[in-house]
């Protein structure tokens, strides 16, 4: 009987942050430590080495030692910044107050008839703005100069009034983790973010797709509610509506509030960056934490997004602790707006420390000597394998003890998917169903939140005949792993064979993700991606032949080695805790 002798690594902490801590008690329960504090990334690690759950690893340890001065650095950054957002809080409230009593005595003069002379001089003085401007740019005004005018008039009352806005307390630098598939950054990483639980109060933990579909999101409502409140007498509905004035001077009054909505709305993403991690409904006080998992740039949008929200949030004091395959400056391969991707590096160096995972070896691979209980992966495609597949669905149905029925899931922006069999927590699907259809990776991760068990029949072996299916599954596996979801399937060839070399050329035109909205459903914004070199960390030669892009590379090696650890009963383990009811799976 064969059995691990080394259990693999990588994601046996839960991904998903509902389930986060309970992964973490598969491989150590916190109240056998004798400490009400849960255990720091290198307490944890050197727990788990001495368990002989984990082999050690130089590098491995390396970074769960920084993990963890950044940890015990973040308590005292936490109080810092509850005293900052009181004073940021007062500072807004008193401005804001100062700034329609502002505004309120513009519009006495208005109402009243006082003043109409200096009136008339501030439009003479815009009348010789325009005229200069119309000199020096030989063109039109732009429109609502007047109102420009006023608002940075007004603006620089405030500043003499108020104040400047309160400085943060300068942030501990956060970690940016780089290495080969399979190295242990996510690990590390997902340890550091259990361990702050309790110590900082705004945290969030996103894995890329994820992250691109919720910036998405933010901005897709920030435009809408833009859209909805443009109307002048919307905003004459609020409290201006109440005020003694008459019906011009309020216009008047709605317009210069308008006008400063416009203006905070005239960049969109600082503006997605401010409600990224923090819940608005509660108390805002206090430390931010973005923990990022697989960071990259894989088309235009992702750059121009990640350099305007992370960016922002790290200027206003979040603390970054990121995970990727390349070193910052490389991952920008096909050099696409360069100008913004230099600042975006340049802002992350400033703010983070890179320290790379050095080891070559993929932990989830390293797997020596295996007992496995119930096979998870049927192949090849005969008689054999889909009986025992059939016959496990049967099992694990059954023990769910629910009815098989077809349902409808949520996924984003009111689109609904619907799932042709599922049961209590079980679902299953044919690949060309999930991959074969315009669908991405909002589809992947509401399948993923929905059941923790997923049954796929006929996968084939990816060529570049099917190369967009091929992409697809990638992101599919993906989200499957990140939310620990245990994964039954049939293919047509082996794990390390499933994805084919060809003599078709290079993968390219690959499916990003999906980017639905309300008006233009399903539709898949595509990339193109340069190719480059192999690099030093060896990979299975059929995938080498298939790709020449790194990104491709890296995206392929990384779905076999997550396919490989989603076998392993250690991961397996974890599944168990997302059950209500005993799975043996």
């Amino acid at each position: 009987m064969r059995r691990f002798s080394i259990i693999p690594r990588t994601l046996l902490i839960h991904r998903s942050s509902e389930f986060q801590w309970n992964g973490v008690q598969n491989y150590c329960d916190p109240s056998n430590l004798g400490s009400e504090r849960r255990p720091g990334p290198l307490a944890m690690y050197r727990i788990l080495v001495k368990e002989g759950k984990l082999q050690y690893d130089l590098y491995q340890e390396k970074v769960a030692f920084e993990l963890e001065d950044l940890l015990r650095r973040l308590a005292q950054y936490e109080e810092d910044m509850k005293e900052y957002h009181f004073h940021l809080a007062n500072w807004e409230k008193k401005r804001e107050t100062e700034r329609r009593r502002l505004v309120m005595e513009e519009a006495e003069v208005k109402q009243h008839g006082d003043g109409w002379q200096a009136i008339n001089k501030h439009r003479n003085d815009l009348v010789k703005l325009k005229r200069w401007i119309s000199r020096k740019r030989n063109e039109d005004i732009e429109p609502g100069v007047g109102k420009m005018v006023s608002y940075l008039n007004r603006e620089k009352k405030l500043d003499s009034l108020v104040g400047r806005r309160p400085i943060a307390p300068p942030a501990p630098k956060g970690l940016y983790i780089y290495g080969s598939v399979g190295s242990g950054k996510t690990m590390l990483m997902d340890m550091f973010y259990t361990a702050t639980e309790g110590i900082v109060k705004h945290r969030r933990r996103f894995h890329f797709h994820e992250a691109m579909l919720e910036i998405h999101e933010h901005m897709h409502k920030l435009w809408k509610n833009q859209v909805e409140e443009k109307s002048v007498q919307s905003v004459i509905s609020t409290w201006i509506g109440k005020l003694p004035f008459d019906t011009k001077v309020k216009e008047w009054l709605a317009e210069e509030e308008k006008y400063k909505q416009e203006v905070q709305m005239k960049h969109i993403l600082p503006a997605v960056a401010d409600k990224f991690l923090v819940d608005w409904q509660a108390d805002q006080g206090g430390a931010r934490i973005l923990c990022f998992d697989e960071i990259q740039t894989v088309d235009v949008f992702a750059i121009v997004a990640l350099s305007g929200i992370v960016s922002r949030l790290l200027s206003t004091g979040t603390v970054l602790v990121a995970t990727s395959n390349r070193a910052p400056e490389d991952l920008n391969q096909d050099g696409m707006q360069k100008d913004i991707f230099l600042k975006f590096v340049a802002k992350m160096t400033e703010h983070c420390q890179n320290i790379l995972v050095g080891s070559e070896i993929d932990y989830r691979r390293l797997i020596a000597k295996c007992t496995i209980e119930q096979v998870h992966y049927f192949w090849p495609l005969d008689c054999r394998a889909i009986t025992e597949f059939e016959k496990m669905w049967c099992k694990i149905t059954n023990q769910s003890g629910g009815r098989i029925i077809p349902h409808t899931i949520p996924v984003m922006f009111g689109r609904m998917l619907e799932v042709p069999a599922s049961c209590n927590g079980v679902a299953r699907f044919t690949f060309d169903y999930l991959c074969g259809r315009p669908v991405g990776a909002a589809d992947y991760i509401a399948v993923s939140k929905n059941y923790h068990t997923v049954f796929i029949s006929d996968i084939p072996v990816m060529s570049m005949r099917i190369r967009d299916k091929a992409r697809r599954f990638i992101t599919l596996v993906d989200e499957l792993y990140n939310h620990h979801c245990c994964l039954f399937c049939t293919a047509e060839a082996s794990i390390d064979d499933l994805f084919q070399g060809t003599d078709e050329g290079t993968l390219f035109d690959l499916e990003s993700f999906q980017f639905e909205t309300e008006t233009d459903d399903g539709k898949l914004r595509r990339d193109v991606l340069a190719s480059g070199s192999m690099g030093s960390v060896a990979a299975p030669s059929k995938i080498t032949s298939l790709l020449s892009g790194q990104e491709e590379m890296f995206a392929f090696r990384r779905a076999v080695s997550r396919l490989v650890e989603m076998q392993t009963p250690l991961y397996l383990e974890g599944v168990r805790g997302r059950c209500d009811y005993g799975l043996d799976v």
